[in-house]
Order: structure tokens, then sequence, then C-alpha cells
């Protein structure tokens, strides 16, 4: 059920960048129940927003903002009325501490239920000690009839009210070191095999729409000589979606579970004939957490299984390398198809790898006249 709600996904919603969900979203009519007033009161700045008349769909008021202080307390006042005429409705704000593009539960402000005119409602909060600088979002919603609370910052309905506002946060975390939020600052893979850490439960937000979880994009450049390429998210420490997308955002390759690492994610995809590509790490629905990632290539003329008894140490190597079981030429290139250095006539004596740059280089030598080779990697 995973996979087959995933492939929907992917196929209707992949690479569109909508946050805070501001399409088909907020009421579809300008009468009756509206929120008349906001008022908030921050370190310095004030949203002063006086209503009426309705606005269909989500109302920009953007423009109108203050600056709140991460660990700081501030109240704000709403009035939750109407523009025409009283009927039974309820009402609830958030502000979007972690700048993920998503109102959490955790992140209300309070609620209101009623039937205008009631009296002005005030919600004292604290700004989380974690939120993230920057600039992010609060949402005022009425919803005239909603069956119950909490109510959804996402529903669309007929009658009420949906308006954002500019909150400034300072004080809180500083995410100008967390690259890779998005495919402009992605994290650049430029080398194999390639292993990092991460964690999207700070400092990321949701760029691709298959899950709500935050996201992690990487960049990878494939060479010719890439046959195919491995990503392994197994080990982490939740539940784990991975996707490999062109610039473009066709999907190249996906995985939810993985049959070797449990509810953490793998996958191989095929590089020949592509540029540049994406790989993007997310949670399953809006799970979060630390991770381990892994991308290593098998390459185009390596066969190692036939070639057992042939030894290259250390792998990975450093400054030096020694063959065993190969004599005469041996060639070393590297993944762009570039001859790095050729030994006519080799005879078990250690390489000098002085001018190798860090990297994978294949090893080419042949055997009875046939041709063979081996990865060497170059730390």
């Amino acid at each position: 059920m995973k996979i087959f709600a995933t492939t929907i996904a992917l196929l209707l919603f992949y690479h569109s960048y909508s946050q805070w969900c501001i399409t088909n979203v907020g009421p579809t009519t300008t009468v009756d129940s509206n929120v008349q007033s906001v008022v908030l009161v921050g370190s310095s700045g004030t949203i002063n927003f006086v209503g009426c008349p309705g606005v269909v769909g989500v109302q920009d008021l953007t423009s109108l903002s203050t600056n709140l202080n991460a660990g700081s307390t501030y109240t704000i006042s709403i009035q939750f009325g109407t523009c025409d005429g009283n009927y039974s409705g309820k009402g609830q704000a958030w502000i979007d501490y972690n700048s993920d593009g998503i109102f959490d539960p955790a992140e209300s402000l309070g609620t209101w239920e009623g039937i205008p005119p009631t009296p002005l409602s005030t919600f004292t909060f604290t700004v989380p000690a974690g939120s993230q600088n920057g600039a992010t979002r609060m949402r005022v919603t009425q919803q005239e009839g909603a069956s119950s609370l909490p109510l959804s910052p996402c529903a669309s309905f007929a009658w009420g009210s949906v308006m954002d506002f500019t909150i400034n946060i300072s004080n809180g975390i500083d995410c100008s070191g967390y690259p890779g939020d998005f495919t402009n600052d992605a994290i650049a893979v430029t080398s194999l095999p390639y292993t990092s850490s991460g964690d999207n439960s700070i400092c990321y937000s949701n760029q691709n729409l298959v899950y709500n979880s935050p996201d992690l994009y990487y960049q990878l450049n494939p060479t010719p000589l890439m046959q195919s390429i491995h990503v392994s998210l197994c080990g982490s420490s939740f539940d784990t979606f991975l996707t490999v997308v062109d610039p473009q955002g066709n999907v190249l390759a996906f995985n939810d579970d993985s049959d070797n690492c449990g509810t953490s994610s793998e996958l191989t995809f095929d590089p020949q004939g592509q540029g540049l590509v994406y790989v993007i790490v997310e949670g399953w629905g809006n799970e979060t957490g630390a991770f381990d990632i892994a991308i290593d290539a098998n390459y185009l003329g390596v066969d190692e299984n036939e070639t057992d008894n042939i030894l290259i140490y250390p792998n990975p190597a450093n400054d030096k390398v020694t063959l065993q079981g190969i004599v005469g030429q041996v060639s070393f290139t590297n993944v762009d198809g570039k001859v790095i250095k050729t030994i006519q006539n080799y005879s078990g004596q250690s390489i000098s790898l002085v001018d190798f740059n860090p990297g994978v280089y294949i090893l080419t030598f042949s055997i009875v006249g046939t041709n063979y080779s081996k990865k060497l990697i170059v730390r």
C-alpha cells in the first residue's frame, strides 16, 4: 500500500514546490463568517489587520509582518467574526516555527469556537527555542460549520477565512550552514564512493511533495564509465524514502522500504545518458531523524569475479599501491575516461600515486591475451 500510494504521489506531485498549502485551500465564497481583526505586537513591529470584505482562498497578507524572538512569550488577539450573517464556527492560528512549509499541530497558537459576535480571543504563546531564524508564515483560519477542533490548516470549505502573515524569527537556530534544502544549494557529491551523515529534523523544509517530511538534496554528475549507481540509507534512525530525479523533475528511480535494511531505503539506477541528477532523502509521511547515506558506482569493463586472484593493496590507497598477479602493461584511468598513468613493464614494484587526485580509478591489464579491469580507490 505504501508503494502504491507513493507511485501515485510521484506521478501527480513531483517537483510541485507549493509550500504552506496555498492552492485549493480556504473559503469558496466571500460572505458570512470571516476573521475581522488580527493584532500581534512583536519584539519589534506589529501586525494590525482589520478584515472585511471576505476573500476567496488564502488571503495573502504576507506584506504585514512582525519580529519574534525564539524563547520569548507573546500574545495575539484575534476577532473571529463575520462580514455578513452570524453562524456557528471554529477558528485556529499557527506559526510555522521550523519553516518546513507545514503548519504542524504542535505549532498551534490556540483555538476558538462559537457564534459571532463573541469576545476577542487572546492566545499567549512562547516561540520555541529551537525555532529556525528567518522569515516564516503565520496562518489564521475561521471555518463556518466545522465539525470539530483542531482544524486543518489546509482545508477547503464554503464560508470563512484563511489568511497568512509573515513572522521574522531571531535568536533561534541559524540554518545558514545546512545546505541541501533546495536544488540550487544541493550537496555536491564530487567523487565516489561517497559517505555522509545528515538529519532532516532541523533546518530543512518540504520541497518534494511525495510526503510531508523535510527533504535533503544531493547532486551528482555521472560519468560515461559508470554502469550503475547504488544509493543506500541503510541504518537510518527513521522510516526513509529515496528518489532520484533529473533537473526537469523526471523520476529515474525511487524506493521506500528496502529488502536489505527494512524501513531504510536503498536503490540502484542506470546513469547511462544522464547528466546532472539529484538524490532526494526524505521520510515516509512526516518522519524525520538522522540518516547515513552511501553512494557508489559499478563501472563499465570492471569484472571483479573473474580476477579474484589479482590483488591490489592497499585498496583504498593513499600514496602508493602494489599489484599482485599482474605483469606487463598496466594503465590507470579516471572515471572520466582519461588515462592518468601507464606502466609498460610492470613486475611487482610499488607504484607511486603522488599525481593522483582522490577518487575512483580503473586499473586495466591483460592476462593471456584477455583484457581485465579492477577498481582502485585513492584517498
